[in-house]
C-alpha cells in the first residue's frame, strides 16, 4: 500500500534473509522528488549495508546518489524552489539552534514565498503597462491603467529595499562570528582557547612560540555560532617559521569581528591596528598582589582574568554574548541567508527604480524594466536560468539528501 510502512524480511538473490526491515513506497508525483521512491529502514550494522548495497546495485539501471542528488530531483521537479533547497542545506549544516531555526524558516518558504508574490505582482504591473501602451490612442484609458500600476511598483520596491536594509544579519547568522586571540608570546592564549572549548584544543607550553600556525574552534554561545582563533605569539622573530605564523596571526587578527589582546597582568597593552572592537584582556591575575576589577582602559575595555584557574572568565564569555547579540542584531525575520539572494534582490530593486522613473515619460522602457525585475526574482526562486549555480549549491549536500 502506498505511504504505509510494511515490515518485510529482506532475501538476497539467493533467497538467503538479510535484514528484517520497514519498507516504505511513495508513488510520484505525491513523494519527496516528485518521482517514485521505495525507502528501506535496515538495521545500520556494516554487514547489513554492504548486502542491500550488493543487492541493489545488482540491477539494472540502480546507481548510488549523488551529493545532494534527491534534493536536486526535488528541485527539478518543481517540489521546492532554489531558496528552499538553499535551506536545506544550511539546515543540514546548521551547528547552533538560532542557525537551524533560520535555516528551517528558509525552507519552509520565508523569502520564497514573498519573491512569488512580488514576481506575480510585477508581472501584473507589466502587463498592465503594456496593454496602456496598445490602448495609447483611446484617450485617457492609458493614464488609468498607468496610476494603479506606479503606486503598486513603488509598494514593492519599498518592500524589497526594506529587506535589502536589514544590514545583512541573516548572512552573518549563517557565517557566523570570528573572535582572534592575538598578543605577544606566553601570555596564555592557548590555556584561554582551551578554556573557552572546554577541551584540549592547543598546546601550551612555558616557551614562547609554541603556537605556530593559526588554530580553530567552533563554539555556541547561546546559540549563536563563534569561530575563536588562537594566534601564534606577535613579536619580532629571526625563525622563519616563526614569523609566517606571525604574519599569518596579524592577517586574521585584522579581518576578526573581535581581537581579544591578551597582555600579562601589568604588562604591555598595545594592540594592533583593527577595524573590528580589540578587548583588552589581561590574564594571570592570580599572580598579582591586589586583583583590580575589569572596565575601561585608555578607552579600550578590558578584563581580568587568570585562564589558568578560570577567574573573571564568566564575565568574559558574558560579554562576547551581549557582543554576538549586537552583531547579529534580530535575525529572526531576516529573508536574506546568502549573497546570491541579496544580489539578485538589489538587482530586482534597481529594475523597479528605473521603471518607476521611465513611466510617464517612456512606458515601453518602464515595462521593458519590470520584465528585468521579474527576470531577476525568477532567477532567485531558481525558476530560469540558473544551471550555471545548481552544482555549486548541490555539490556540498551529504549523499543521499
Amino acid at each position: 500500500m502506498p505511504r504505509t510502512a510494511a515490515r518485510v524480511l529482506l532475501r538476497d538473490t539467493a533467497s538467503e534473509p538479510i535484514d528484517d526491515a520497514v519498507v516504505l513506497w511513495f508513488p510520484g508525483p505525491a513523494s519527496a522528488t516528485g518521482e517514485d521512491v521505495a525507502e528501506f529502514h535496515v538495521h545500520g550494522g556494516r554487514a547489513v549495508l554492504a548486502s542491500v548495497f550488493a543487492e541493489l546495485s545488482a540491477i539494472e539501471n540502480v546507481r548510488p546518489a549523488e551529493p545532494g542528488e534527491f534534493t536536486r530531483r526535488a528541485f527539478e521537479n518543481g517540489k521546492l524552489d532554489l531558496t528552499e533547497a538553499e535551506g536545506l542545506d544550511d539546515l543540514i549544516h546548521a551547528d547552533t539552534d538560532r542557525q537551524r531555526r533560520q535555516a528551517l524558516r528558509q525552507l519552509r518558504g520565508l523569502l520564497g514565498d514573498r519573491a512569488r508574490d512580488w514576481r506575480a505582482q510585477i508581472i501584473e504591473a507589466q502587463a498592465l503597462i503594456e496593454a496602456g501602451i496598445d490602448f495609447s490612442d483611446e484617450g485617457d484609458v492609458p493614464a488609468e491603467l498607468i496610476a494603479p500600476v506606479l503606486v503598486r511598483i513603488k509598494t514593492l520596491l519599498g518592500e524589497i529595499q526594506s529587506v535589502l536594509g536589514a544590514g545583512g544579519r541573516s548572512e552573518r547568522l549563517r557565517d557566523g562570528l570570528v573572535v582572534a586571540i592575538a598578543g605577544p608570546p606566553n601570555v596564555g592564549k592557548s590555556t584561554l582557547m582551551n578554556q573557552l572549548a572546554r577541551r584540549e584544543v592547543a598546546i601550551v607550553s612555558p616557551h614562547a612560540g609554541t603556537t605556530r600556525d593559526v588554530i580553530e574552534v567552533q563554539l555556541d554561545l547561546d546559540g549563536y555560532p563563534v569561530t575563536v582563533i588562537d594566534t601564534a605569539g606577535i613579536r619580532e622573530t629571526d625563525d622563519p617559521v616563526e614569523q609566517e605564523g606571525v604574519r599569518r596571526a596579524r592577517n586574521r587578527a585584522a579581518e576578526a569581528d573581535l581581537v581579544l589582546w591578551l597582555a600579562d597582568a601589568e604588562g604591555e597593552q598595545i594592540a594592533p591596528a583593527s577595524s573590528a572592537p580589540v578587548w583588552l584582556v589581561r590574564n594571570k591575575i592570580d599572580l598579582e598582589i591586589s586583583a583590580v576589577t575589569s572596565g575601561q582602559s585608555m578607552g579600550v575595555r578590558e578584563f581580568r582574568i587568570s585562564a589558568r584557574h578560570g577567574d573573571g572568565l564568566g564575565e568574559l564569555v558574558a560579554a562576547m554574548i551581549v557582543f554576538a547579540q549586537d552583531y547579529f542584531g534580530t535575525s529572526e525575520g531576516g529573508l536574506i541567508s546568502r549573497e546570491r539572494q541579496r544580489r539578485l534582490l538589489r538587482e530586482t530593486a534597481e529594475s523597479l527604480q528605473r521603471s518607476v522613473e521611465m513611466i510617464g515619460s517612456g512606458e515601453e522602457l518602464a515595462a521593458e524594466d519590470l520584465r528585468r525585475a521579474a527576470y531577476s526574482l525568477g532567477r532567485l526562486l531558481g525558476r530560469v536560468d540558473v544551471e550555471d549555480i545548481l552544482d555549486v549549491i548541490f555539490r556540498d549536500f551529504c549523499i543521499g539528501k
